[in-house]
């Protein structure tokens, strides 16, 4: 901790309903209902409405003001759901349990988390390693990616070893105390 350098810290900017327009876009709009009964369908047509996204924004910045995220937002439900085309349901391992969020809490995450990528990217918080700053890039992709930069050090006679790291769940597992003390030293507001 004490060889990251400080930096001057820096207000968030509030969020534009252009970040959520282009956040939606990207929606599955098949996707289950979560325990606020709200679908993708149901928020992109709120989202269309002005008056509605203008509230969604001001939602969202004042959670970031208030730094507070309301229990609404946090609530999940488990549902279990059949694994397709198995020729018998009679075990465990046919069955599989998802965790259903709070559709408009998983809309203002998305936006969030698109602005804390921009954020790291630009303070150089994310080293260049790990992907040079592509973003939100399918498991192809970034093997395509990472094929490249083998195949350039192999024309330069070098080797390369590659370590991966599997970040399901990884979110649930962060340490928030230790996160936020690294955001703070980094101008991130906490």
């Amino acid at each position: 901790m004490n060889e990251i350098p400080l930096h001057q810290k820096t207000k968030c900017p509030s969020f534009s309903k252009a970040e959520f327009i282009k956040a939606i876009d990207k929606c599955c709009s098949l996707s289950t209902l979560g325990p606020n009964q709200i679908s993708w369908s149901h928020l992109k047509a709120l989202v269309n409405h002005d008056k509605c996204l203008d509230n969604i924004v001001n939602i969202e910045n004042s959670c970031i003001d208030l730094r507070y995220w309301p229990c609404h937002f946090k609530k999940s439900m488990s549902i279990i759901i059949l694994k397709p085309n198995k020729p018998f349901y009679n075990t465990l391992e046919i069955f599989q349990p998802i965790v259903l969020l709070n559709t408009l809490g998983k809309l203002i995450e998305k936006v969030i988390s698109v602005r804390l990528q921009v954020y790291s990217i630009t303070l150089n918080f994310i080293h260049p390693s790990q992907i040079s700053s592509i973003r939100q890039q399918s498991t192809t992709d970034t093997s395509i990616y990472l094929t490249h930069l083998i195949y350039m050090e192999w024309i330069k006679s070098l080797y390369m070893s590659t370590l991966n790291f599997n970040t399901t769940q990884f979110f649930l597992l962060l340490n928030y105390q230790l996160f936020l003390k690294i955001l703070s030293k980094t101008s991130f507001d906490s």
